[in-house]
Parts: structure tokens; C-alpha cells; sequence
């Protein structure tokens, strides 16, 4: 064993959005040395195996990836800058990150959590010890977690497919503030979303134009006889 390996403890962190007291939940954070990888929790906390020295490279999506270099065994907070402009190519983008989901999967695989943390009820039978493994180990902890983040990433680049700042502009002519609304105001679920197709997704974004225009022309009249 490595005398870097020796000196490895858990570093515990917790990540911001850069200027705000938000916190960043399901992020996912990579140890370059060692390829571990983990996701921060709905507290924005994560907990990850590093030595002092190693890289860690931390992404969200719609936020700029952050790379910090592990200085001490302390603490550490970590504020990522949101992105100021979506991917517009959604469909390399949601390849290229199902690619990186995938291998980190695989990796939870290799290292002995076949289940994803969570074990079929016969396995409790067949194979107890690894059914017990999967419920009270630490690589099955984190396999939960990741395939919680895993999930979500994935159901979130579907919908981006259909709803992002190039199509949405494109059809509606929207920018800058009025675009940044539009999308957080109307983004579809996952479930809404799931089998559409491409009609499917310009028919969300032009109905939800329309309640848009609607909605600020009722709060311009307002306005107006408020002043008069």
C-alpha cells in the first residue's frame, strides 16, 4: 500500500452557489487519483475518501465545473458559479454524461456493490452476507446515493432535450431575464415528459408562451390602473 493510500481519511464538504446562501444538492464530486466519486446530499453535504493533495473535480448541471485541490484534512466549502448559458447541444451533452454515469456505476460494481444498495428480497436467502453488505456497508451507501443522483441526472438531460435556452428562443423569441423566468416558471417533470416527442415539446413551450404573455399582460393592466 502507497504511503498517499495510507494517509487517505473521509473529507467532509459542503457546497454553495457562489454570492448565495443556496446550497448546491447532487453534485457530483470525482477524486481524480483514486476515481471515487460521490454526490452531494439535499443538504448540499457530501463525504468523499481523499489524501491532502488530491484533485477533486466537482459538476452540477447549469453550473460551471469547479476543480479544488484538497489542502488539509479539514472541512472544506466549495461555491459553484452558475452558468450564464446552457448547453445548447442537448443530445452530445446527454450522451456524454450518460457515458460518465454509467462508468462511475461500473465502478460501484467492481467494487463489490452489485445492487446499487439496494437487495432484492431473495437475496436475503441466497446471499446473505452480500445482501447485508448492501444494506449496511459503505460502498453501498454511496451506490445509493449515486443512484439516486443518477437517476435525476438522467430524467433532467431528457427534459432538456426539449426544453432548453436554444429551442425555447427559437421558438418564442425570448432572452436575456425573460427567458431565465420563462424556464424556471414553466420547465416540465420528468413524468409530463417522458415519452415525448419533438411535437410533443414544442406544443409545451408554445402553450406555456401563451399563459406567459397572458399572465404579463394582466399584470401590466394591473399596473396601469393602479397608476391611475
Amino acid at each position: 500500500m502507497s504511503l498517499k493510500a495510507q494517509q487517505e481519511f473521509t473529507l467532509t464538504g459542503a457546497i454553495f452557489e457562489k454570492g448565495t446562501k443556496l446550497r448546491v444538492v447532487l453534485a457530483e464530486i470525482t477524486n481524480k487519483r483514486n476515481k471515487y466519486s460521490v454526490g452531494s446530499n439535499d443538504m448540499g453535504i457530501f463525504e468523499i475518501k481523499v489524501a491532502v493533495g488530491d484533485t477533486l473535480v466537482i459538476n452540477k448541471r447549469g453550473f460551471n465545473d469547479l476543480t479544488v485541490v484538497v489542502p488539509t484534512t479539514k472541512d472544506i466549502v466549495v461555491n459553484l458559479v452558475r452558468a450564464e448559458n446552457m448547453l445548447n447541444e442537448v443530445v452530445v451533452y446527454g450522451e456524454t454524461k450518460k457515458q460518465s454515469l454509467d462508468a462511475i456505476k461500473k465502478d460501484f460494481k467492481n467494487k463489490g456493490s452489485f445492487y446499487a444498495g439496494k437487495p432484492p428480497f431473495l437475496s436475503f436467502l441466497f446471499t446473505p452476507l452480500t445482501a447485508l453488505y448492501e444494506l449496511f456497508g459503505r460502498t453501498p451507501k454511496n451506490a445509493r446515493r449515486f443512484n439516486n443522483y443518477y437517476n435525476t441526472e438522467i430524467q433532467q438531460t431528457h427534459i432538456d432535450a426539449f426544453f432548453n435556452k436554444s429551442i425555447i428562443n427559437k421558438r418564442t423569441g425570448l432572452e436575456g431575464k425573460q427567458l431565465e423566468d420563462f424556464m424556471l416558471n414553466y420547465r416540465p417533470d420528468y413524468e409530463r415528459a417522458k415519452n415525448w416527442t419533438e411535437y410533443d415539446g414544442n406544443k409545451w413551450i408554445k402553450d406555456s408562451y401563451k399563459k406567459y404573455t397572458d399572465t404579463l399582460k394582466t399584470a401590466i393592466k394591473q399596473n396601469n390602473a393602479q397608476q391611475h
